[in-house]
């Protein structure tokens, strides 16, 4: 099988040679995914030269189609051989597949709007389309709880509170799902909430993380050890939403991002929420649960951190989609200093250091629409349609000798919001 591409304005034409059977449905599904995952989408098939047409073939071009038709693309067969044409009216995936007389006109108007796009940015490490969403947008950084009991596991009932986290906020931190605290006590782990979902990563031992999404009335509720939860003050709880696309340097870190969304946003402290598509991750979850029972020194001293942790020793989850939520600083830590740390004290940057927490929740690929979305439909859509493969506490390894660096992003979109109040009152138990 031979493949070619010609690429035109937003389209892509794939011409196809050979067979597309058993064997060779892979290669052209791999071309396919390929396209798609460096963000054009709208694909146009010239299979005129395409001798034989299997199943597989067959069920490799029904998926891309619907691929693409989940974020409002397309796919289209606009020239087939007699087989190819045949094969696809017996199997009634004509009017699906072929392509319809204007598919081709070179008026075709741009698949999604670009009228509320502020500015292009480009930078070394990306380039960036920023959107307004609410410019007066403000988040309210909430503290729960105290992470200082970490240290000896010092986490009982009356440390611990139960919280429900409603469409417009987020929250990270150490928590599990559940009505109460003796029913989480031996599975807290890292959680990340956003939009109405929690994913969290039990720490019972069976090492497979969960996840609740809320549904009508109903809302999660999170048994919460400690944590951060960013909630909208006013207007909104986002002001900006930033796609981004990594340079010609290749991927673009945690760091260098929560740079420019810094920069672009003009803050010195931002919520930021993001999905994107990941070179890889670095980052490391609890193995047991730290109120199970009180130690006699901290979980992470040596050596019983190796029986406490569990640490990335090199990137995890590549090309994985994933959902990151977390706040950066780019000035006195203040009351936030037991939950955050420098995100790389390795890099430098024009902002002097940047102190920050960040997890992550790692699912199977899926593409993501391109241009202005919504951060509530794209979350749901993630938990609806992939399975959530990890949380992770985002942690940066920095050692001159086998570190494994940090984590590293492709494209995706980030929603940033100024943090507008940090309190730590008012967490009901």
């Amino acid at each position: 099988m031979e493949i070619s591409r010609r690429y035109s304005r937003d389209t892509v034409e794939l011409s196809v040679t050979g067979r597309l059977d058993g064997y060779w449905s892979d290669h052209l599904a791999s071309a396919l995914d390929e396209e798609i995952r460096l963000g054009r989408h709208h694909l146009l098939l010239d299979l005129s030269e395409v001798v034989f047409l299997s199943s597989a073939g067959i069920g490799v071009l029904v998926k891309s189609y619907n691929d693409l038709d989940s974020i409002r693309g397309s796919l289209a067969i606009w020239k087939a051989s007699e087989r190819v044409r045949k094969v696809i009216e017996i199997c009634g995936l004509d009017q699906m597949l072929l392509a319809k007389e204007d598919t081709l006109q070179d008026d075709k108007p741009v698949p999604y709007s670009t009228s509320s796009l502020v500015r292009h940015v480009e930078r070394a490490e990306a380039s960036f389309d920023v959107y307004a969403l609410a410019p007066e947008a403000g988040l309210n950084c909430r503290i729960l709880g105290d992470a200082r009991l970490i240290d000896g596991c010092r986490f009982s009932k009356e440390n611990c509170y139960s919280m429900i986290f409603p469409d417009s906020s987020f929250a990270i931190g150490l928590g599990a799902l559940g009505e109460n605290f003796d029913e989480c006590r031996t599975r807290f782990g890292e959680f990340i909430a956003v939009a109405g979902a929690v994913a969290y990563q039990p720490t019972d031992g069976t090492n497979v993380p969960d996840h609740l999404v809320a549904a009508g009335k109903s809302l999660s509720h999170v048994q919460v050890c400690y944590g951060i939860a960013c909630e909208e003050l006013s207007s909104g709880p986002f002001s900006m939403l930033l796609r981004f696309q990594a340079g010609q340097g290749g991927p673009v870190s945690l760091t260098e991002l929560v740079e420019s969304c810094l920069e672009i946003a003009d803050s010195p402290r931002l919520g930021i929420v993001m999905v994107a598509e990941a070179a890889g991750l670095v980052g490391a979850s609890l193995r047991r649960s730290p109120a199970q029972e009180q130690q006699q020194s901290g979980p992470f001293e040596f050596p019983q951190v190796r029986e406490w942790l569990s640490f990335s020793a090199e990137r995890t989850h590549t090309r994985s989609m994933t959902l990151v939520a977390g706040v950066a600083l780019r000035e006195e830590a203040g009351a936030m200093a037991p939950l955050v740390r420098p995100l790389n004290s390795s890099a430098a940057n024009s902002l002097g250091p940047i102190n920050g927490h960040f997890h992550a929740a790692a699912f199977s690929y899926h593409p993501l629409q391109n241009g202005k979305i919504d951060l509530r439909t794209t979350v749901r859509k993630l938990f609806e349609r992939e399975d959530v493969e990890d949380v992770l506490h985002l942690l940066s390894d920095d050692r001159v000798i086998a570190g494994a660096g940090e984590s590293e992003f492709i494209r995706g979109a980030c929603w940033i919001g100024p943090i507008r109040e940090i309190t730590a009152e008012g967490n009901e138990k």
